[in-house]
């Protein structure tokens, strides 16, 4: 359990999710991201100068990522401030927001800036010479397609591993086809008045088209629009699965950030020094072969049970769930309402950019737990290599 890292309230933003192949695609993730993060402090007339350490996430190669952490510091601006890169797929968010949080506990440094970042469209061909191979043929793989498709332990498709779960708790396409149902319609939520939801923490993203002319992305862009007759088309993805199109997420690029810092300091630099967000716990669980969505439910209790709570006491809840089957699982191993949690978004709908979408649900869940008073918010979410990572956050 952890006592002194805290989250400043409003130092945080993420930007929109944009579909793969879209407004982002061809943008370097680490720029984009630097570049967004420096408009974000300028806003907030933060000198970047003030972190004394950065955490960098991203888990699909760009160029210069052997440059990494120290890289993007010298991006936003904190020209003097070391870095160090983390990747852990879908967990990167999770585990670097963590990092942060003991680094702070130990007095290793007292201001950390965590920047989360990634692009999955137009991923990268890595080769290797092979110098034994028929005609000198090269070794490849895309980092993107090839990932998606085969985890090199679990011998299985992302989806297989869903699937798997799925059959072995009984969760049926028609569970499936109504949290998609449920899920866009929370995501809604974020919309109304306005977006009022989203605008409590999104930041536009803003991309050059020409030396001239930059085009700015202020919303997600690739939700797609759902109905319970949609989805009740939509044919399973595998043969006899039941997950479809609809129930699945989709790749995505964004980024998104979150400064950990100590109590004082976050108390400084609060957007309402009445509102306190500390790190409380981090959960995290490896389960069995090719069995993904299980190991969200054990790193959630590890993470309650560090804490000394239970699930009941945690006023907010978020997910990252890739797969519908996943929130169905959960729900029925903790006895919780599936329809209760993932309130204004999850990225089952708004998509899924790899290393800041963990980061993403943990803003939201936040300034959720703010609106309804303060509390505890649980996030929870599966990883690649059927792992999964959860933090607990006290709101007060």
């Amino acid at each position: 359990m952890l006592s002194k890292a805290f989250i400043p309230y409003g130092g945080y933003y993420s930007t929109p999710f944009a579909r793969w192949q879209g407004t982002l695609a061809n943008e370097n993730a680490i720029t984009l991201g630097a570049e967004t993060s420096q408009r974000w402090l300028t806003q907030k007339a933060w000198d970047a100068k003030m972190f004394d350490y950065l955490i960098l996430g991203i888990t699909v190669g760009q160029p210069k990522m052997f440059y990494g952490g120290p890289w993007a510091s010298a991006l936003i601006g904190a020209i003097d401030t070391p870095g160090v890169l983390v990747s852990q797929a879908c967990s990167t968010s999770t585990t670097g927001v963590f990092q942060a949080a003991v680094g702070i506990e130990t007095g290793l440094y007292e201001n950390c800036y965590t920047l989360f970042v990634d692009r999955c469209s137009n991923g990268p061909h890595t080769i290797w010479p092979n110098p034994q191979g028929p005609g000198g043929q090269v070794i490849s793989e895309n980092w993107v397609m090839d990932h998606f498709n085969l985890d090199p332990w679990g011998g299985v498709a992302m989806i297989q591993t869903a699937e798997n779960v799925a059959k072995e708790a009984g969760v049926s396409r028609e569970q499936c086809d109504a949290v998609s149902l449920r899920r866009y319609e929370q995501y809604q939520d974020a919309l109304a008045d306005g977006g009022a939801f989203q605008k409590r923490y999104m930041f536009p993203v803003e991309v050059k088209i020409s030396r001239k002319k930059t085009v700015a992305l202020e919303s997600d862009e690739g939700v797609m629009p759902t109905t319970p007759e949609g989805l009740a088309k939509l044919r399973p993805v595998l043969p006899d699965g039941v997950i479809t199109f609809g129930s699945q997420t989709h790749p995505a690029d964004g980024n998104c950030a979150i400064v950990v810092t100590t109590q004082n300091k976050a108390k400084e630099l609060s957007a309402d020094a009445n509102v306190a967000i500390q790190v409380i716990s981090y959960g995290y669980h490896r389960t069995k072969k090719a069995h993904m969505a299980m190991a969200v439910v054990p790193a959630a209790q590890m993470a309650l049970e560090k804490a000394g709570i239970a699930v009941e006491d945690c006023h907010v809840i978020k997910t990252h769930n890739p797969f519908a089957a996943n929130d169905v699982y959960m729900a029925d191993q903790l006895n919780i309402d599936v329809n209760s949690f993932n309130n204004y978004g999850s990225s089952l709908i708004f998509g899924h950019p790899q290393a800041p979408t963990a980061g993403r649900l943990i803003i939201e869940g936040i300034e959720e737990s703010v609106m309804k008073g303060g509390g505890y918010m649980l996030f929870t979410g599966c990883a690649a290599g059927d792992t999964a990572g959860a933090l607990l956050i006290k709101i007060g």
